[in-house]
């Protein structure tokens, strides 16, 4: 069999689409040397959905690798991603004018608020004020008299030092490392995804011992 006719597939753990029919360029790459062949096998149907809610189908690489070797007999097909991945399926919405800013707004004041929360229940713990009186008095011999420089650059220290350890800000990042934020929701969505097919895989194996 020629090098040529050899197609590479690379298969994303997890898709999300909007269109009831699946195609193998929606969910991963391929990868042939003979570009006829690979836009043939890029363009072929994996699955078309019924459902017209949101539901998440589990699925096999081995039923796209047998669907690209029956639609050409003479290429080779080399999987090099996922074995199972995951189409996540979302009907296609009307977008709500504002809806989006609403509820970028509300979570932000409910951070806003349980981060000041959190905040101040810390400071009256460790009794923040007291430490700061004392710290002034030892150092200007004097007491205090309201506030000093010492909360002031407190303050804009935290601040600063949340904006430095999340790295972002608007659209300005201090480089390109991805932030905190970013590292824990790619968790999360490899957890999810693993957690699906591993469900999905019990199942299958009762209604194989039933």
């Amino acid at each position: 069999m020629s090098a040529s006719n050899t197609v590479y597939l690379n298969l994303r753990e997890m898709t999300q689409v909007h269109r009831k029919d699946v195609y193998v360029k929606d969910v991963g790459s391929v990868y042939c040397s003979n570009p006829v062949i690979q836009n043939k096998c890029r363009a072929m149907k994996i699955k078309s959905i019924r459902e017209d809610g949101q539901h998440c189908y589990i699925e096999s690489a081995l039923d796209v690798i047998a669907g690209l070797e029956q639609l050409d007999p003479s290429i080779q097909v080399n999987n090099v991603g996922k074995v199972e991945y995951i189409i996540d399926y979302h009907p296609p919405k009307k977008p709500i004018p504002g809806w989006q800013w609403a509820k970028t707004v509300f979570v932000c004041i409910i951070g806003f608020c349980g981060a000041a929360f959190a905040i101040m229940t810390f400071n009256n713990d460790v009794n923040v004020t007291d430490v700061f009186q004392k710290v002034y008095r030892l150092i200007t011999g004097e007491k205090p008299q309201g506030f000093t420089i010492l909360e002031l650059s407190y303050s804009v220290g935290l601040a600063g030092g949340i904006l430095l350890f999340f790295n972002h800000f608007a659209g300005w990042k201090l480089n390109t490392d991805p932030t905190p934020l970013e590292v824990e929701m790619r968790l999360y969505e490899e957890n999810i995804g693993k957690t699906l097919i591993q469900n999905d895989s019990r199942k299958e194996q009762e209604v194989d011992v039933s």
